[in-house]
């Protein structure tokens, strides 16, 4: 009777729980009145997008007089009664989380409380990678300063609130599903709470996030969390961070495409020097509104590459040949400002006979399976390499650069495959690994060897140097992978 009693209690304490103000006075006004002039200037101001279905949302964190006009672009994005449960993932700043801490109440700020949606929150703590920590709720302010705007653009909504900073892929997947299975069916809303870039200068800021971006408008988990982790090892000037709710972030990716979300549109970005009066940009915070939006499937693959940004790169290969060939200095590697050529990238380059087809009019390729560098970098790279150094093939010349055309070749990370059965015919390239003895062909080769069978014969004869029936030696490693390919003519 006693545990059933203190069970009852715990419970209406739970639902009479409340997280008081915690920077009110510091990200924003402290008092009613100069708060709700200042939300609702930000929101009267900000574009009214309208961006389609809107599964889940991105929205920065900062003090409203920073990323307020951002915020406010992503709270327009859906319109009051849509919905009647915000569920706000915000970063962690001040105590450590494993996978994400839930408060068990209503929020506070000088506007009032906005209520807790107490079913949902139940069914969030069913999973194990959820558990009530009201303590990592205390100092924060990655949930506070949204909520301010909750309640003057929603008044009627509940909120369920939760932090993370776990940084690693499986964490904030595991999350990102459990947020999935507890919606599913509900009128809810979900957005992250972050901001981007920390303290690089202005210029880097703006190429670095829309880079990082461009990475989760993808759409996959683990190719956004590889670019960010790459960026940072890049040692760009003074970049601290690229998400400080990195882990929130992945977390609502994976919840809004388990969700149906297609699309991820970016409807404000800019840094912190922009909102200053006096544009200072030595050292910047990032900031940016996003909608993921659910309708039909995009064909834009990870590097979602326009036909002016294959030109781009193509015109870079031939260029980069030319002025090795006239010993002219190449130009140092940057940040570009097309942000596709920003991400990493495993590339093959590829020099072809111009009047020629098939293996005939191969004079170059080389290339790698794993990302090392940025794809504008690696193609540079590998055009050289493929030019010059192919020893299949003797080094093309000066004069009859413009005697061959071009084909550039993206990678996806390849995958292992258990038999040949696996393998498809005209869409997969593969790769094979015996005896220390490794070979691979690009999915283009099944343009001149289309039997199967005769595919994977020349593959390990060929490019392996091992018996042509070596698919069949238990001990051979075989693996797959896809490439978007693109050439001049």
């Amino acid at each position: 009777m006693q545990v059933l009693l203190f069970a009852a209690w715990l419970a209406a304490y739970a639902a009479d729980m409340e997280r008081p103000a915690a920077v009110a006075g510091r990200f924003y006004p402290g008092h009613a009145q100069a708060l709700t002039a200042q939300v609702d200037h930000f929101l009267h101001k900000a574009e009214k997008a309208r961006p389609g279905k809107v599964v889940a949302l991105l929205v920065p964190h900062a003090g409203l007089e920073f990323s307020g006009p951002a915020a406010a672009t992503a709270w327009n994005a859906v319109e009051p009664g849509e919905f009647d449960t915000v569920l706000l993932i915000g970063a962690a700043h001040y105590v450590p989380v494993e996978g994400a801490a839930l408060f068990p109440g209503a929020y506070a700020t000088p506007l009032g409380r906005v209520e807790y949606d107490r079913k949902l929150g139940d069914r969030l703590l069913k999973d194990g990678s959820i558990r009530s920590m009201p303590e990592a709720h205390d100092r924060e302010h990655s949930i506070e300063v949204n909520v301010t705007f909750l309640q003057r653009r929603f008044p009627k909504a509940r909120l369920v609130a939760l932090v993370m900073n776990a940084e690693d892929l499986a964490t904030a997947e595991r999350v990102g599903r459990a947020v999935a299975k507890a919606v599913k069916g509900r009128r809810v809303l979900i957005a992250a709470s972050t901001d981007l870039s920390h303290y690089p200068p202005g210029d880097v800021a703006d190429r670095v996030d829309t880079t990082t971006l461009h990475a989760l408008a993808s759409l996959d988990p683990a190719f956004f969390h590889s670019v960010n982790r790459f960026h940072m090892s890049r040692g760009h000037p003074n970049l601290q961070t690229v998400y400080c709710g990195e882990g929130a972030a992945t977390a609502v990716l994976v919840a809004a495409k388990a969700l149906g979300a297609t699309e991820a549109r970016v409807l404000s970005r800019y840094n912190s020097g922009d909102a200053l009066t006096e544009k200072v940009y030595r050292e910047v915070v990032g900031y940016a509104a996003v909608a993921f939006v659910a309708g039909p499937r995009s064909e834009r693959g990870a590097y979602g590459l326009s036909e002016d940004d294959k030109r781009a790169l193509l015109g870079e290969a031939r260029e980069t040949l030319r002025r090795e060939l006239d010993g002219t200095a190449q130009p140092p590697v940057e940040l570009s400002t097309r942000p596709a050529f920003n991400l990493p990238a495993a590339v093959f380059v590829t020099w072809l006979a111009r009047g020629e087809t098939g293996p005939a009019a191969l004079r170059g390729c080389i290339g790698t399976t794993e990302p090392r560098g940025m794809l504008l970098e690696s193609v540079r790279f590998f055009a050289l390499e493929a030019g010059l150094r192919d020893a299949r093939f003797p080094p093309i010349e000066r004069e009859r650069i413009d005697e061959h055309r071009i084909e550039i070749s993206i990678l996806t990370p390849p995958k292992p495959v258990a038999s040949a059965e696996d393998i498809q015919p005209r869409v997969h390239g593969v790769m094979l690994e015996n005896r220390g003895r490794r070979g691979l062909f690009l999915p283009q080769v099944w343009e001149s060897l289309p039997d199967k069978d005769r595919f994977l014969a020349e593959l390990c004869a060929q490019k392996a140097g091992l018996p042509a029936n070596c698919v069949e030696d238990p001990s051979t490693r075989l693996q797959v992978f896809r490439v978007e390919s693109f050439e001049d003519h």
